[in-house]
C-alpha cells in the first residue's frame, strides 16, 4: 500500500526535486507552492505525511502546522528551515511538529526520517498525542520525539516486537531502558501475558536464585511455605532482567541454563518446571569489557545479545527536550493539580544547553521540582536548579520578586479602584476570575475589613 505525501513550498524547484526524490520510494506525492493551497488541497484530500517549508509568503510553515493539526491531526508534519535555531526548533516542536529539518537538504537524511515516520506510523501517531504511546497504554515519556534518534529506537520496537528472540537494551541510567523493554512486550504476541521487571542489583546475592527460580518449603531454614519464583510468575510472558550487568558470576551460570533449557529448577526441588517466556535485559555498562575483564560470562551475554538496542544518551537528542519538557509539564499538571501552560524561551534554551547526564528522568526530575517552587503560569529560568541555569546565566530571582511585587500592587489598585468587584477587576486586568482568585490566593490579598 503506497503512503500519500504533501509537499509544501514557494519555491517550485524544491517541490519538484522533493516530489522526485519521494516518488522513487514509491510514495504518491502532491505539491502545493503556499500554505493557503495546501489546505485547500487537505480539505479534500487526507495525507500520511505533510513536509512544509516554514518561511512563505502569507501563511508561513508554522501557520500551516497549527492548521494542519486541527484537519488532520494525526498526520506528521515535518518542517524545513533555512534558519539553523534553537528558536526556530523550539517553536517548530512545541507546535506540534513531529520532525524538522535544515537547508540545504540532505536527501538521504531526509529519506531515512521519512522512513521513520511512515514505516511505523501507528507508533508515532500515538506518541505524538498527549497520554499515550507506542501500544497497549504503554508511557511514553521514554519514547517520546520526532528526532532521527527516537524514531530509530520506534523503528526496532516495531520490528523487534512481533519476534520470539532475546534482547538487550543498553544505554546510561535514566535513557528509558525499561519502558522500551515494556514497548517491545506490548508490541509482541505476548502483550496480554505477565511483564515481569527483576532489578538484578536490588535483590540481596544470597536470595537472588530462590527470588528468581523459587524454592519448596523447608529448602532452607526460612522457607515456611513453597515459592515458584519470578521466572514462573512471567511464564508465558517476558522476563525483564534490569541492570543484568549487577548479577554475580555463580548466578549468570544458572541463568544461562534457565535460557537454554527453558526451564527451572526451584531450590530444594527434585524436578524441573518448563517455563515459556521472553528474556529482554538491560544494562549501563559496556558488556563487550565486562566479559573480557571476566566480570560477565561470554555465552551468557551472545544468549542475551540476540537482538541490540542502544539507547541514546538526552545529550544526542536534544531537539526532543521540548516535547519531553511539555509532556511532563502535563504529567504534574494532573498529578500537583497546576495548570502550568508551559516553559518560557530563557528556561527552554538552558534546558537544551544542559548536559543531562541523568537524561530523561533527570529531566522529569527538574520538570516536577520547577512546578512545585513555581507560582506562575509559565516556568522561567528562576524556577530551575542552580545547576541546570548555571552560574552564567543569571537567576532573576530579586527581578522576579519586583515583578511580583508590582503586579501585587497593581491588582490592588485595580481592586480599589472597583471596589473589590472581582468580576469587573478581572475585566479590567484581562484575566479570567479564577485566575483572580489565584493570584488574590498567592499575593494574600484580601478585601479590606467593614468600616462600622
Amino acid at each position: 500500500m503506497s503512503t500519500s505525501i504533501l509537499v509544501v513550498d514557494d519555491e517550485r524547484a524544491i517541490q519538484d526535486t522533493l516530489a522526485w526524490c519521494l516518488r522513487t520510494d514509491g510514495h504518491e506525492v502532491r505539491t502545493a507552492g503556499s500554505g493557503e493551497e495546501a489546505l485547500a488541497i487537505m480539505a479534500d484530500q487526507g495525507f500520511d505525511l505533510i513536509i512544509s517549508d516554514i518561511v512563505m509568503p502569507g501563511l508561513s510553515g508554522v501557520d500551516l502546522l497549527r492548521k494542519a493539526r486541527a484537519l488532520q491531526p494525526r498526520t506528521p508534519v515535518v518542517l524545513i528551515t533555512a534558519f539553523a535555531t534553537v528558536e526556530t526548533a523550539v517553536e517548530a516542536l512545541r507546535e506540534g511538529a513531529s520532525d524538522y529539518v535544515m537547508k540545504p537538504l540532505k536527501f538521504d537524511d531526509l529519506r531515512h526520517r521519512v522512513q521513520g515516520l511512515l514505516g511505523h506510523r501507528p507508533a508515532f501517531r500515538e506518541s505524538a498525542l498527549p497520554h499515550h504511546s507506542v501500544e497497549c497504554g504503554v508511557p511514553d515519556r521514554g519514547l517520546l520525539g520526532g528526532s532521527a534518534a527516537m524514531l530509530a529506537v520506534r523503528a526496532q520496537v516495531a520490528k523487534i516486537g512481533p519476534a520470539a528472540s532475546n534482547v538487550l537494551i543498553t544505554g546510561e541510567s535514566g535513557t528509558g531502558k525499561e519502558l522500551v523493554a515494556r514497548a517491545i512486550h506490548a508490541a509482541s504476541p505476548r502483550r496480554g501475558q505477565p511483564f515481569v521487571p527483576i532489578n538484578c542489583g536490588a535483590i540481596p546475592e544470597s536470595l537472588l536464585e530462590s527470588e528468581l527460580f523459587g524454592h519448596m518449603k523447608g529448602a532452607f531454614t526460612s522457607a515456611v511455605q513453597a515459592s515458584p519464583g519470578l521466572f514462573a510468575a512471567a511464564d508465558p510472558g517476558t522476563v525483564f532482567l534490569d541492570e543484568i550487568g549487577e548479577m554475580p558470576v555463580h548466578m549468570q551460570v544458572k541463568l544461562l541454563r534457565v535460557i537454554e533449557e527453558k526451564q527451572v529448577w526451584a531450590v530444594g526441588s527434585t524436578k524441573p518446571l518448563r517455563i515459556d517466556i521472553r528474556v529482554i535485559a538491560s544494562t549501563n555498562r559496556d558488556l563487550d569489557k565486562e566479559v573480557e575483564a571476566g566480570r560477565f560470562r561470554g555465552d551468557l551475554f551472545y544468549r542475551l545479545n540476540v537482538v541490540h538496542i542502544a539507547l541514546p544518551p538526552l545529550r544526542e537528542h536534544r531537539e526532543d527536550i521540548p516535547l519531553l519538557a511539555d509532556h511532563f509539564i502535563r504529567e504534574f499538571n494532573l498529578k500537583l493539580g497546576r495548570q502550568v501552560q508551559g516553559i518560557d524561551r530563557d528556561a527552554l534554551r538552558a534546558l537544551i544547553a544542559y548536559p543531562w547526564k541523568g537524561n530523561v528522568r533527570e529531566l522529569e526530575h527538574v520538570i516536577e521540582s520547577a512546578m512545585i517552587l513555581s507560582d506562575c503560569e509559565i516556568l522561567t529560568v528562576g524556577d530551575l536548579p542552580r545547576c541546570v541555569v548555571g552560574e552564567s546565566v543569571p537567576r532573576n530571582d530579586s527581578l522576579r520578586e519586583l515583578n511580583r511585587q508590582s503586579e501585587r500592587e497593581h491588582i490592588m489598585t485595580v481592586l480599589a479602584q472597583t471596589q473589590f468587584d472581582k468580576r469587573e477587576a478581572a475585566r479590567i486586568l484581562g484575566i479570567s476570575l479564577a485566575s483572580l482568585y489565584r493570584k488574590l490566593g498567592e499575593r494574600r490579598i484580601s478585601a479590606p475589613p467593614l468600616q462600622n
